[in-house]
């Protein structure tokens, strides 16, 4: 004879379920995402928004529509503290370097002047909710809920700032992640990997997968 559970323990049963489900940072429908980041000298308190929209070559890239937030630079005398996030620089479609194949359609740059490698800054304002892939043919690192390229957002007196994951070898987190600020004219700040995030986003994905996957299984087996 096979054992059932009582009305009130299904109850109780998906009640748990859901209300672990709710707390998760990831909202119910799936278009904001809040995040707080902190590194050497650099700090940020940062709101995504994003909807269905995804990026040409990669389908499980979302195109991140809105920013907001605070972001904060004490390093080389900038003196930025909880400088509003104004908006995100829109995506120009730059051509990336020839040997470079695996380049979202999104890919962009920011021209600056002096003060960086390859005078400009790149980007491309994806949001990667499984975590991103390897999106340059000659870095292999990857992973995080932003590619090697990342956000570039505008802070004001022409100032941006480029917010990106520096991803591992393996694709698993935790996740580095980098800043730079830079104007058209000159590279202002560079903070290559040190700095990371919470909540980090892709383990409360798989979190909420699981849940998911979870409550539909007790469903089935509480109702045998």
């Amino acid at each position: 004879m096979r054992k059932t559970l009582g009305t009130m323990g299904k109850e109780l049963v998906i009640l748990t379920i859901l209300l672990v489900a709710v707390s998760l940072p990831w909202q119910a429908n799936a278009s904001t995402f809040d995040f707080n980041f902190v590194g050497p000298g650099v700090s940020g308190s940062v709101q995504l928004t994003y909807g269905t929209a995804t990026d040409a070559k990669y389908l499980n890239a979302f195109e991140v529509t809105g920013i907001s937030g605070t972001f904060s630079d004490s390093n080389n005398g900038l003196n930025i503290v909880n400088a509003p996030i104004l908006s995100l620089e829109p995506i120009n479609y730059a051509i990336p370097d020839v040997t470079n194949l695996l380049a979202p359609h999104d890919f962009s740059k920011f021209l600056v002047a002096t003060g960086t490698s390859h005078g400009s800054l790149s980007y491309d304002n994806l949001l990667w909710p499984g975590g991103s892939p390897q999106t340059a043919s000659d870095y292999p690192p990857h992973g995080g809920f932003l590619d090697i390229y990342g956000l570039l957002f505008d802070i004001g007196g022409g100032r941006v700032v480029d917010f990106w994951s520096d991803g591992t070898g393996n694709g698993i987190g935790p996740f580095p992640y980098g800043v730079a600020v830079a104007t058209s004219a000159t590279a202002l700040d560079y903070v290559q990997g040190g700095v990371s995030i919470t909540p980090e986003p892709g383990t409360f994905v798989m979190l909420g997968s699981g849940i998911i996957g979870l409550a539909g299984i007790l469903r089935r087996k509480i109702n045998l």
